[in-house]
């Protein structure tokens, strides 16, 4: 296999809201939605920019895993609002 266009990197990703979605990738907005909610009732916003992005880490293969098992953190940058 090629792994020549695979990159490493660290991020730092400071504070953060995360949610453990389990289930199909099509069901993913309502968690967001929830994590949106969240964030705006608990004294936050996001903080989307240039360094800090939305991102997904996917722990199960969904070429083994039967679609309502898949597990998948979301996480999104956030900051105290103010």
């Amino acid at each position: 296999m090629d792994f020549s266009k695979v990159d490493f990197l660290s991020v730092n990703e400071g504070l953060c809201v995360q949610c453990m979605h389990i289930g199909s990738f099509d069901d993913e907005p309502d968690t967001v939605s929830a994590m949106h909610q969240f964030v705006k009732e608990n004294g936050y916003t996001l903080d989307f920019n240039d360094h800090r992005w939305h991102h997904e880490i996917y722990l199960s293969d969904p070429r083994r895993c039967d679609v309502q098992k898949l597990k998948t953190v979301i996480r999104h940058p956030i900051r105290i609002r103010g």
